[in-house]
């Protein structure tokens, strides 16, 4: 009955978000083969602007669904891609990674980093620039893009130029103030709990947690690409986003954070016309505007 019980904390407030394909964006699929250690296809969903200005590059997304890591579609990031297509041209690209009620970790991190790779590669067909890829994504998919940023600096293989991890799921270890007892709406501990007993499978309750699985655990911050996210004070990741703005902070790493008095997790998809969430979500497009005028991070001579 675990998964049930996600459903009904989650998904009855989300259903309005996925209904129609937004107003700025045009719609298509293409399909990758993924990882070497699961050998399957994986949907791209690639949301592009209705008309391009011009035949200028733009900047490239690749936008992280949430769901806890156990669900949820890439068609959740309609939504986002809207606002940011709107805010700027640019081409979103959001996968449709494995599951963990299908595989536990790293299965859904090889799936989206491969679609990384797929974004550097395809530079050149999306009208893209690949000194400009960005990652981003909310709740557990935040918690991937910031793995995601952890495992593309140290395979050194491709180059992320700016971060959006919105409230991301970090800590395993749930021994925040802000994540013990939490019970409000969208997400909780109970929540939390069987989320990442799911994504870890055998690991969980252990020490041997990579921090590519739980970046929260994280030692070394150097080298991470400057980021945005936003949370609210309710919400069980508090703490953990914080932490991870200060330890990115800390490393000399630009970083910047807004807080929420009285938000609860996702509050800017349960409630989009609060003035909370207005705010939230122009902030996160002033920073997105800010990051494609001012963050660049040049690729090798060839995408690999």
């Amino acid at each position: 009955m675990l998964i049930p019980y996600l459903y009904t904390c989650v998904f009855p407030h989300l259903g309005h978000l996925t209904s129609t394909v937004a107003t700025f964006i045009t719609r298509f699929y293409c399909y990758y083969t993924t990882s070497p250690l699961f050998a399957h296809t994986t949907r791209l969903c690639i949301y592009t602007p209705k008309q391009r200005e011009g035949e200028n590059r733009v900047p490239g997304v690749l936008w992280i669904h949430g769901g806890g890591y156990v669900m949820g579609s890439a068609t959740m990031a309609i939504p986002y891609a809207e606002k940011l297509i709107e805010a700027e041209e640019c081409v979103v690209v959001a996968p449709d990674y494995t599951l963990s009620i299908d595989k536990p970790f790293p299965a859904s991190l090889l799936d989206n980093y491969t679609a990384l790779l797929w974004l550097n590669l395809h530079a050149d067909e999306l009208g893209i620039r690949n000194d400009q890829i960005f990652v981003g994504g909310d709740s557990a998919g935040g918690g991937l893009a910031v793995a995601l940023a952890l495992y593309a600096r140290d395979k050194d293989e491709v180059k992320i130029a700016f971060q959006m991890p919105l409230y991301p799921m970090l800590d395993d270890r749930m021994t925040s103030a802000s994540m013990k007892d939490n019970d409000a709406p969208m997400w909780n501990e109970h929540a939390n709990r069987i989320g990442w007993r799911l994504y870890l499978g055998e690991l969980f309750g252990s020490e041997q947690v990579p921090a590519y699985a739980a970046p929260a655990r994280e030692t070394n911050y150097s080298g991470l690409p400057p980021a945005f996210t936003f949370v609210g004070t309710l919400d069980p990741f508090r703490d953990e986003t914080v932490g991870y703005i200060e330890n990115l902070q800390a490393a000399g790493v630009d970083a910047e954070l807004h807080e929420y008095e009285g938000c609860y997790h996702a509050f800017d998809q349960a409630n989009p016309k609060t003035d909370k969430s207005w705010d939230a979500m122009n902030r996160l497009l002033l920073a997105f505007q800010n990051a494609v005028a001012h963050c660049y991070a040049k690729q090798y001579s060839a995408p690999l």
